[in-house]
């Protein structure tokens, strides 16, 4: 990769994100593109020993490939074949006796997970599940949170937010007799890419006593904004709506605190940032102020009723307190042995400390692809580290496709999305610093040869 001269940004004495401060290793930063700098903050990086537990893919000469893609399927992690045999072995062992006697006994499998992904998301024990898909989570959270009435009625989204969530929320308006035109879909302002915090609660405020419910992406899949959670979610409850995110990339990716900050309920997947597997378990949190709010309406199902008394097949349903109470069916045990693998490596990590890596990772690629110097890229996520997480999405005006393919088969593996983005995560507990430059190498090679 050719360097350039490029006017180098004024460097605070701390980053600030969430109130979390970084230290020195991960903001000292001066032309980071050269190879020996490089290889340097790779050596003094204190998370570096946490790729060592992913198996990182390679490319046809058996180089490892520069993986940016984590923010569609996260890699995975050494011990997940471990723990995946370890239940199928128990299940050849003792059949059914595994439920209570398997080293992992399956009854309370599930149990063992809801605390460090709680960690994770800013939650209690009590407020976190794992279970079924994301969509499906988030049906079952409409169920109970979505009770619009003909005056309130109204759903807000951001646009783009990911299509399964608007076909949810559009199918949910449907059932309950109401149209599309009760969708709020927020997009940005003429020229911009991503929605400003001021214009998404001047908008909960012209609602006002017609909004029932505002449903975002925490952080948008598209642009890859963070958007300001505590916020919006006093909005929403300041016109008497509920607040519900989907955690999908952001889950596993930026330091979050559901609980402090009132949110009424979350709902994330579990094969991205969380590297539980292709289709892995989902998740959702249901604030602790609903964990006796039986009266709530919920589809239901014995998973989710009172474990004293599960066995005894009782007629009517008891709902469990806390998130707990919306499972319906006994969990998938070999995807969450698979999780767990995963989990423990986050909660050895920490996600504060993934996060002041992953700001530094992060801000090194962008100041790496704005040192190409081509008027044909243009970075539409935030420049603002406070409003993003690791992903980078890079509109690319011309020959987009071309270039994406061309990093492909040259061993960066990153995401496209139609018509005209790169989606590229460098994920902190698996990246290095030198993926950075390599990205960088390759892009600026696939650009030249795109003209």
């Amino acid at each position: 990769m050719k360097i350039r001269e490029s006017q180098k940004s004024a460097q605070p004495e701390f980053h600030r994100v969430h109130n979390l401060r970084l230290s020195p290793v991960y903001y000292e930063m001066i032309d980071p593109f050269f190879s020996e700098r490089t290889h340097q903050l790779d050596v003094n990086d204190q998370l570096s020993g946490f790729r060592e537990r992913f198996k990182i893919p390679k490319t046809e000469s058996g180089k490892d490939v520069v993986y940016f893609a984590g923010n569609s399927l996260g890699l995975m992690p050494e011990k997940a074949r471990e723990f995946v045999t370890q239940e199928l072995e128990d299940w050849a062992r003792l059949g059914v006796e595994g439920h209570l006697t398997a080293r992992h006994p399956w009854l309370s499998y599930h149990e063992q997970l809801s605390l460090p992904m709680a960690k994770l998301i800013g939650a209690n024990e009590l407020e976190t599940i794992l279970m079924n898909s994301l969509t499906v989570n988030l049906h079952l959270m409409l169920v109970s949170f979505y009770r619009p009435t003909q005056s309130r009625r109204k759903i807000l989204i951001e646009q783009p937010c990911f299509p399964s969530d608007r076909y949810a929320v559009l199918s949910q308006l449907r059932f309950h007799g109401f149209s599309s035109e009760d969708l709020i879909e927020l997009k940005p302002r003429e020229n911009e890419e991503c929605l400003r915090t001021e214009d998404v609660l001047a908008a909960i405020e012209q609602a006002g006593d017609s909004l029932a419910l505002v449903m975002l992406g925490a952080v948008n899949y598209y642009t890859g904004q963070f958007f300001e959670i505590e916020k919006i979610t006093r909005a929403a409850h300041e016109v008497g709506a509920i607040a519900g995110f989907d955690l999908a990339h952001a889950a596993g990716n930026v330091p979050m605190r559901l609980h402090d900050w009132d949110v009424d309920f979350a709902v994330w997947c579990g094969y991205k940032y969380l590297n539980g597997g292709p289709g892995a378990i989902a998740g959702a949190f249901v604030h602790e102020k609903f964990a006796e709010r039986f009266d709530l309406e919920r589809f239901v199902g014995w998973w989710g009723h009172d474990k004293s008394t599960r066995f005894q097949m009782p007629a009517e349903f008891k709902p469990l307190r806390g998130a707990e109470g919306w499972q319906v069916s006994n969990p998938p045990i070999l995807q969450m042995a698979a999780m767990r693998a995963s989990l423990e490596i986050f909660d050895e990590a920490g996600i504060h400390w993934l996060r002041q890596k992953s700001l530094t990772l992060t801000a090194m690629l962008e100041e790496g692809i704005k040192s190409i110097g081509d008027k044909r890229l243009s970075i539409i996520t935030p420049s603002n580290p406070e409003e993003r997480g690791c992903q980078l999405s890079i509109k690319i005006r011309e020959g987009g496709k071309k270039v994406f393919e061309r990093m492909i088969t040259h061993g960066v593996i990153v995401d496209w999305r139609e018509p005209d983005v790169i989606r590229a995560a460098p994920v902190p507990l698996y990246n290095t610093f030198n993926d950075v430059y390599r990205f960088v190498d390759q892009l600026e090679k696939a650009l030249a040869e795109a003209n």
